[in-house]
């Protein structure tokens, strides 16, 4: 079968690659081996904001003295109706999105697994595709380190996570980053004793200090153990269910929990590719070598989404999705360096990430001005009761542009997006700090923080 385009995964940017060569005319064929809409629709964004909310509502409960609410009775968490409705949602989204991508004037759509063989061809489960132009939207699965004895227990990642429908007794998290602390946070709300065994000297090593020391006291507040500088870890089954061997210089040398959920990372879905008989390389680590159009060294295949190794979220792989189209059909030379970094932490408060951290600054050895905040001086977030964590700013000290910002509070990862607006305008701070904001809103302090600039010693 002949094509012009052929789309390998139906992720983020996939379908939406699809809508726009159908709608320029092209025949395309999207090929999907599993479920569509990718990881976000279905083990992902979607469905552990899903479960977020649900924790949000019991802790919420629980608190309801704080705000003069009377309930009878302590508040119970149903994990069978919690996990129905996350499910809900995921099926809701799936099926959009498969309704979607059926009913597109120019698409073929097929299910089975797709493998390169040649620049220009691809076999699915048998039948020949051929086009001048291959799209690889892939994604990725939860890595699973080979550290001794973890075949020897029962595991579970961000897959396995979405189909639990009890509480678990003991959760022990391998992992202090973003996916662990999420479920860490949400877990411990529903119910569960959790303890977060992390290999590094601090949670989300990648932020500056003051951010994962400030995420950890609002972790431990809860009653969530963590375990740091867990530098050996190894598995081994035990009466409860798994013994997580941590040896830490703190603490017991182990830790024994119901259930062990790896949450230590990614890896790209390019073993099973075919793409050596295409002739397209992988970094160390799996990721398709891309350029900045992200085209990979074959003309005719381009690859996107977290597959790239340039990005690892659903608003990247979108915008991995705008580039192409861009190149290919508006004329629009626009390129992956052109973004900047930008993410959510979405534990209860959120973290709101932008730009270069505090560490990054410093090493580069730029003059900088930082202005901060406590939320504790944040109105909105009094009126809330919600006053964990802090606004930074990082400006640079000539230009006067924005570096970089965190937001650790309530309305942290919509709040940022303010100081994302200006960055990508290149446009000085003075602009944000004249401007008027809404009261009361979390937004109308960054004009204070930015008039409250100090230089970085």
């Amino acid at each position: 079968m002949n094509f012009d385009a052929i789309i390998i995964g139906a992720g983020q940017a996939g379908p939406s690659l699809a809508g726009r060569l159908t709608a320029a005319g092209w025949k395309v064929a999207l090929v999907e081996r599993k479920l569509f809409g990718g990881t976000c629709v279905n083990t992902g964004c979607m469905p552990t904001k899903t479960l977020v909310a649900s924790a949000y509502a019991a802790h919420l409960a629980r608190r309801a003295a704080d705000y003069g609410v009377v309930l009878q009775g302590p508040v119970g968490v149903d994990m069978k109706a919690v996990k129905e409705r996350q499910q809900t949602v995921v099926r809701n989204a799936r099926g959009n999105v498969e309704k979607w991508l059926r009913g597109m004037k120019g698409l073929t759509v097929l299910e089975g697994h797709a493998r390169l063989t040649s620049p220009t061809t691809v076999e699915v489960d048998g039948q020949v595709l051929e086009a001048p132009r291959i799209f690889l939207n892939v994604g990725g699965r939860a890595n699973v380190p080979d550290m001794p004895g973890v075949n020897d227990v029962p595991y579970l990642t961000n897959v396995g996570m979405m189909q639990l429908d009890a509480l678990p007794e003991h959760l022990v998290i391998v992992g202090g980053s973003y996916i662990g602390l999420e479920f860490a946070q949400m877990y411990r709300r529903f119910g569960a004793q959790v303890t977060v065994v992390e290999m590094g000297p601090r949670l989300i090593g990648r932020e500056d200090p003051e951010v994962s020391d400030a995420v950890r006291e609002i972790l431990e507040a809860e009653g969530i153990a963590v375990r740091l500088n867990a530098e050996c870890i190894s598995f081994s089954p035990c009466d409860e269910g798994a013994c997580v061997h941590v040896s830490c210089k703190e603490g017991e040398p182990a830790v024994k929990g119901s259930h062990v959920l790896l949450a230590v990372g990614r890896k790209p879905n390019t073993d099973d590719l075919g793409l050596e008989a295409a002739g397209v390389p992988v970094d160390k680590r799996g990721y398709v070598t891309v350029d900045e159009t992200l085209r990979t060294n074959v003309p005719s295949i381009w690859a996107m989404g977290d597959c790239n190794g340039r990005g690892a979220f659903t608003h990247t792989a979108y915008n991995d999705f705008e580039i192409i189209a861009a190149n290919l059909l508006d004329d629009d030379p626009r390129k992956v360096t052109d973004r900047l970094t930008a993410y959510a932490l979405y534990t209860d408060p959120p973290l709101g990430r932008v730009g270069m951290t505090e560490a990054e600054i410093r090493a580069s050895g730029r003059a900088a001005l930082v202005g901060t905040r406590p939320m504790t001086r944040v109105g909105r977030a009094i009126e809330k009761g919600e006053t964990q964590g802090f606004m930074k700013v990082l400006v640079d000290a000539e230009s006067k542009q924005i570096l970089g910002a965190a937001f650790l509070g309530t309305s942290g990862d919509e709040a940022i997006h303010g100081i994302l607006d200006v960055m990508y305008a290149k446009a000085p701070y003075t602009v944000l700090q004249r401007t008027v904001p809404i009261h009361p809103t979390v937004s109308e302090l960054i004009p204070t923080v930015l008039g409250e600039l100090k230089p970085l010693d």
